[in-house]
């Protein structure tokens, strides 16, 4: 047994004094991936503070006919709000092709963004990882690498963003409210969460004793044309091996805005907005999508039991976007635990 204090705060001010009082405390929400990196001893904590009683679990309506989702709405309750449904699809058809319905009913917006990456080596505290340990080595270089990144690896670490939300978030172009000592900071979503680089002991830009408050959606053109396809060794509870998160504004066959991001392909959701921006004003077309996938996909690179992710990520790059582009979203299970 490893000893910990715990911190059951009551308005975000108390929350941010805890974390800030110990450097090695984690905020507890629905504690879907905390509490298992304990349980394998990944994560050390001298102090848990639970932050489910902060008012952070509202869906609000923004002037801009945006929106801005607490940090504490579950997973389910985003997934089923008709705002979201309606207006953002692309999202609701994410978080229902991730995990279980309990464990959507449990997970939180704000841990759904901190979820650690995925990698064997790094649950298993018996294995090299520097993301664990940093400087121990890079046990999936050259070990069992076939869930791990294609793009934006380094020489330390080769592991994979578990999110699918996450990858929605990224094509969406959600903002990050974050509120700590220094005040509150709004950070792009593709600013959040980092490649691994020299430090893959760090996930995200958050700073020390930050919380996310919310994640903040514009108003945006892509209800109708979009698909979530994620391609995974079962239908059911299973992380992805390669995921599309394609949007599309087409007017008379010709487009106006494409969004394309990925997962289970990096250490962060990947989208690539400088590529998207070239494709604007060509035909939506099974040619023009090819040659965005080829865009997307340069410079991706095979750890050996990985190698098929590469031609498997452009199929599923051309298909989703043939989906959206139809109007033909991927179809996510809608079955819930009530």
């Amino acid at each position: 047994m490893r000893p910990f204090s715990y911190t059951r705060a009551e308005t975000l001010g108390d929350a941010m004094a805890a974390l800030a009082a110990n450097p090695t405390a984690r905020v507890l929400a629905g504690g879907t991936n905390l509490i298992d990196l304990m349980k394998y001893d990944v994560e050390r904590p001298a102090a848990i503070v639970d932050i489910n009683r902060l008012p952070l679990k509202e869906i609000e309506e923004l002037p801009d006919g945006g929106l801005r989702i607490g940090a504490l709405v579950s997973n389910a309750a985003l997934a089923y709000h008709p705002a979201v449904t309606e207006r953002y699809p692309l999202l609701a058809s994410a978080i229902l092709a991730g995990a279980s319905p309990q464990l959507r009913n449990a997970a939180t917006t704000g841990g759904n963004l901190l979820q650690r990456t995925r990698c064997y080596y790094f649950y298993d505290p018996s294995t090299p990882c520097n993301k664990r340990e940093p400087g121990s080595g890079c046990g999936a270089i050259g070990g069992v690498n076939r869930i791990h990144a294609i793009l934006g690896a380094s020489e330390h670490c080769i592991a994979t963003h578990p999110s699918d939300m996450c990858v929605a978030l990224a094509a969406l172009a959600a903002i990050v409210e974050v509120e700590g000592p220094d005040g509150r900071r709004d950070i792009p979503f593709a600013d959040f969460h980092r490649l691994p680089g020299d430090h893959p002991e760090r996930d995200n830009t958050m700073r020390q004793g930050e919380i996310i408050t919310a994640v903040r959606l514009e108003c945006n053109h892509f209800a109708r044309h979009h698909s979530y396809l994620k391609l995974r060794d079962r239908l059911s509870y299973a992380f992805a091996l390669v995921s599309v998160a394609a949007a599309l504004d087409v007017k008379d066959g010709m487009i106006v805005d494409i969004r394309v991001a990925l997962g289970g392909v990096a250490h962060k959701p990947w989208r690539d907005s400088l590529a998207e921006a070239e494709f604007a004003g060509q035909p939506a077309t099974e040619e023009t999508f090819a040659a965005l996938a080829d865009r997307l996909l340069a410079g991706a690179e095979g750890q050996g039991d990985n190698d098929f992710k590469i031609p498997m990520a452009r199929k599923a790059i051309v298909r989703a976007l043939k989906q959206a582009a139809a109007g033909t979203p991927q179809v996510q299970s809608d079955k819930r635990i009530r």
